[in-house]
């Protein structure tokens, strides 16, 4: 890093450099059943160089990544080359982020153990969930990582963050007399919590069990649907994505400061606040990739816009005084709704999507459903083979939202939302 820095320096047509590098380390289970089948470790640095050039009253960048294997030549090399390549760029003028130390880490108990013993403990939590006959795991992979995550640039800033943090790969698989069924489950956290990782897998096995026995129910029909934690992350992120200062200087925002994200209704107000750290989550962070110290900001509150968030760059074109930085966990405020109250309602309850699909701009969100609980006349039975669709103003406009609030990654709010009126096919 000296040495880098020493090179970045010494070229004198470069006007500024952003150092980033990450040092992994991990430990890493693979099992085939029960079986352990590899074990292996790794070491990786990595590291990427952005230099900048101010020119025609603009400002340019380039990276590049340097190896170790690199000499001292080759990289001075690569310094003069993006200085070139900076100089066919023009983005608007801006300065980057000043004069600023921080070591930290990340909330975690993975340190606390040896990585032998915590890659057994998880493997082990997951080989004990409940399961009904039929149910196994066929394969595991348990990963334990740590992450140093440094950035220095030429304005004085040099951040370091510490995260520890583990995944679990597993595919659960129900077998019968008429074959297999199988399904992808991943868990990511950065406190271990074995009783958590047992409740996921157990919940994930009756699910693959449902899913072979799941059928397809009489479509087309219009029903209130409830989406779990994962689909209203994604929601929300889709929703927040659009609120970015990128998005609002390119003016492809479709909302502004003070306009409703949720028109008028019947539902709960929605309240989303994009935050540095959700704990237990992976995705937390103190600062982001250019070395903003990051600071949550309420971007709706209500079901109205309320601020705007992103990064140092584009906060400074829209001149914004302080900006947040670019944060990848989010927190949505607590409903109305309990699980009490859904008792006895007709619903289908989404378990697996294919993946969440949100158009903004078309006013769509939709979906192919894998597998889904259809609650009705007091009975409930797993479906698939189904797609949902709807306006997204209009469900959001009498979404409800549960009281109950739960953590799923990176995200932290109600553990569901009910949307009325979904046309199922």
């Amino acid at each position: 890093m000296k040495r880098l820095i020493e090179f970045l320096k010494n070229e004198p047509r470069a006007d500024g450099y952003r150092i980033n590098e990450q040092t992994t380390t991990s430990y890493e289970l693979f099992f085939v059943h029960e079986k352990l089948e590899t074990v292996r470790s790794t070491d990786t640095v990595d590291t990427t160089v952005t230099v900048y050039s101010d020119h025609d009253g603009c400002r340019g960048d380039s990276s590049f990544a340097v190896y170790r294997s690199m000499s001292e030549d080759g990289i001075k090399e690569r310094i003069s080359s993006a200085v070139d390549r900076a100089n066919l760029v023009f983005n608007e003028m801006y300065e980057l982020p000043e004069a600023g130390e921080m070591n930290e880490k990340l909330e975690t108990n993975i340190d606390e153990y040896d990585p032998k013993e915590l890659g057994r403990k998880i493997a082990d939590a997951v080989f004990s969930a409940d399961a009904d006959e039929g149910c196994t795991v066929n394969a595991l992979e348990v990963f334990i990582y740590r992450d140093v995550k440094r950035v220095v640039n030429s304005r004085g800033v040099d951040k370091t963050e510490t995260v520890w943090r583990a995944m679990v790969e597993a595919i659960p698989t129900f077998t019968d007399g008429s074959g297999s069924v199988e399904l992808y489950e991943n868990i990511r956290f950065t406190v271990f919590d074995e009783e958590k990782i047992k409740s996921e897998i157990s919940e994930k096995m009756r699910e693959v069990r449902d899913r072979a026995r799941a059928e397809r129910p009489d479509v087309p029909m219009e029903i209130d649907l409830v989406l779990r934690p994962f689909e209203i992350g994604n929601l929300m992120f889709e929703i927040s994505d659009s609120l970015d200062y990128a998005s609002v200087y390119a003016k492809a925002n479709l909302w502004s400061e003070g306009e409703r994200v949720q028109p008028e209704g019947d539902g709960d107000r929605i309240s989303v606040t994009v935050k540095p750290a959700v704990r237990g989550s992976d995705r937390s962070s103190f600062f982001d990739e250019a070395g903003t110290t990051l600071q949550g900001v309420r971007i709706i509150e209500n079901g109205a816009v309320k601020s705007y968030h992103g990064s140092d760059r584009f906060g400074q074109y829209l001149g914004v005084t302080r900006p947040s930085g670019v944060m990848d966990c989010i927190e949505v405020a607590a409903g109305t709704m309990t699980k009490e109250r859904l008792a006895g309602e007709r619903y289908i309850e989404c378990a697996s999507l294919s993946g969440l699909q949100v158009e903004i701009f078309s006013d769509y969100i939709g979906g192919e459903i894998r597998l889904a609980y259809l609650h009705e006349n007091g009975v409930v039975r797993p479906v698939t083979g189904i797609t949902f669709s709807a306006r997204l103003s209009e469900v959001l406009k009498d979404a409800r939202l549960s009281a109950e609030i739960v953590t799923e990654r990176s995200y932290e709010g109600p553990s569901f939302m009910l949307l009325e009126n979904v046309s199922l096919l």
